[in-house]
């Protein structure tokens, strides 16, 4: 099938076709600002070329919606065939696209087709082993604000491909009160259940309030003011535990810090209701992906 971006299920908060057209144009032009000289100056204008990108390991796919705009924008009447979608298994030698059309179109968007598929695939493989590590245990994995400037509308649809959940998108989207806002708060001379009461009056009453707190005696403070989610950072597990048994329910429990895929599984037995996980967006492995090139 042939497809553009805007048909693909990852679009989330401004994943938009012109988003991603945009994103793509960028990427080009930097990677050709006066063209293709290699292109131009060895292949004959009108060779035409068909392509098909594969996986060269296995892992979960994401960035299809790049893969296509890449292609379409150096050669609009190319033909794009689209064998798997966003969240797909891959296997070694998986067939993902075929491309048809003109030969230096296809030469000059191989690159920035491969460097966005394979960093978001990459994004949504380590994710989806963050997943599975979880199974079971009632706990979501999350990503956060730790992405990469520009792209994070990507990044965080890559984390949903691999199965996992966005945080908040942006600092527009919702209150997260870390330590530096409580420390100059309190500073003002409020106790802690004051300072996060008085945050609470000054947003609207739609908009989600999640309070970090890194040690268990501020916890009762906390609670007090009522917030709909407490992170509980840098924990350790009998922290942890301690820390969802004095929540006892009032409000989503969040672990964040130093959580690996071997620390993960027991993080989440702890009982705690979803783990931030920073790697998932600033430590993946980009996946190897290819694209072979037949003349004709």
């Amino acid at each position: 099938m042939t497809v553009s971006p805007s048909e693909h299920p990852e679009n989330g908060p401004g994943m938009t076709p012109a988003a991603v057209a945009q994103l793509v144009a960028d990427a080009l032009a930097e990677d050709a600002p006066w063209g293709d000289i290699s292109g131009e100056a060895s292949i004959p204008a009108q060779a035409g070329a068909r392509a098909e990108l594969v996986s060269r390991e296995p892992g979960v796919l994401a960035g299809v919606a790049c893969i296509v705009e890449a292609f379409r924008q150096t050669d609009p009447r190319s033909e794009i065939t689209v064998h798997l979608s966003d969240g797909a298994r891959l296997a070694a030698g998986s067939h993902i696209a075929t491309i048809a059309g003109n030969a230096r179109a296809i030469l000059r968007a191989e690159r920035i087709a491969l460097n966005f598929a394979q960093r978001l695939s990459g994004i949504a493989t380590l994710t989806a082993r963050y997943v599975e590590a979880v199974s079971g245990t009632g706990a979501r994995i999350a990503d956060t604000r730790k992405t990469t400037p520009t792209l994070r509308m990507l990044e965080r649809a890559a984390v949903r491909a691999g199965g996992a959940h966005n945080h908040r998108f942006s600092l527009s989207d919702a209150v997260m009160l870390k330590d530096n806002h409580l420390a100059v708060l309190t500073a003002q001379g409020l106790d802690l259940t004051e300072a996060i009461h008085s945050v609470r009056a000054r947003i609207p009453h739609t908009m989600h309030l999640e309070v970090e707190v890194d040690r268990l005696d501020q916890l009762p403070a906390v609670l007090a003011a009522t917030p709909d989610t407490v992170m509980l950072d840098n924990f350790d597990l009998d922290s942890l535990r301690a820390g969802v048994a004095l929540v006892d329910g009032r409000c989503v429990v969040e672990a964040s810090g130093g959580v690996t895929l071997d620390t993960v599984r027991a993080i989440a037995e702890t009982g705690v209701d979803v783990i931030s996980v920073g790697a998932l967006t600033h430590s993946a492995r980009a996946l190897d992906l290819a694209l072979d090139i037949e003349a004709h």
